[in-house]
């Protein structure tokens, strides 16, 4: 019996164990696809301050180290905000076990939004507000950064409420930069479309064929676009782990 053990772990050891070495290696280098950084080279958030709901003057030092979803709203909002703060706490709730995450709103009526005004909506909200700051500030300083996110806002008379704001929630990483996952794979050699990358174009059979469409941002009121950004999050937080490991490996 101790003999048949032994010619099974030797087996084991000789047949089975190096195909799943393979497998693993081959699946973390080859099949990890980072996610895209939108906008051109160097684009990162620029240096902001803002007010948050207990007064605190908030900037980019706050969220430096951190992995953060920012997004555009107002307290007298009639028509998407509360759905979408609603939809944050959800993309909040499911995070809440990963280190370094936040969360960034700026109101798009800092005018009417005072500190007074954004804690009163965290508590109409039942916002868990330890890595959320909802900020109001100067509205030209507001307007002009939501077009770093790749975000609308501004006033418009004839929207609900008298302004316009996007309703996308937008990932920007460690580093300042706006990130993305993707909506389809194509392949840049006969076209072919994947919902997944592949080493291998199924249609033409040419290899790492495939290249990503960005989603850029996600819409905030849209329950499966959130499972999709959740998705990303940890594909980005999985991207900081193995960059951090293969940083240790290397000294």
């Amino acid at each position: 019996m101790e003999q048949k053990i032994k010619k099974f772990v030797l087996l084991f050891i000789l047949l089975i164990l190096p195909f799943l070495i393979y497998n693993y290696i081959s699946k973390g280098n080859n099949n990890f696809v980072k996610l895209a950084v939108i906008g051109g080279e160097g684009h990162k958030i620029p240096a902001f301050s803002f007010v948050n709901q207990n007064k605190d003057t908030i900037n980019n030092s706050d969220y430096e180290g951190n992995i953060y979803v920012a997004d555009f709203f107002f307290t007298s909002c009639p028509s998407i905000c509360p759905v979408m703060t609603y939809n944050m706490k959800y993309i909040q709730k499911k995070l809440s076990k990963y280190p370094n995450i936040k969360f960034l709103s700026h109101t798009v009526n800092p005018e009417f939004d005072t500190p007074e005004r954004l804690q009163d909506y965290v508590r109409s909200m039942r916002v868990d507000d330890s890595n959320w700051n909802f900020v109001t500030g100067n509205k030209d300083s507001i307007y002009k950064i939501a077009e770093s996110y790749f975000a609308s806002a501004s006033v418009d008379e004839l929207a609900p409420g008298g302004f316009l704001h996007s309703e996308q929630f937008v990932i920007i990483d460690k580093q300042g930069r706006v990130r993305s996952g993707y909506s389809n794979f194509i392949c840049n050699k006969c076209g072919n479309t994947s919902k997944k990358s592949k080493m291998e174009c199924s249609s033409c059979g040419e290899n790492q064929s495939y290249i990503g469409n960005p989603v850029g941002s996600y819409d905030g009121t849209k329950d499966h676009i959130l499972k999709e950004l959740i998705k990303d999050i940890e594909t980005l937080l999985a991207e900081y782990h193995k960059d951090a490991k293969a940083e240790r490996d290397v000294k």
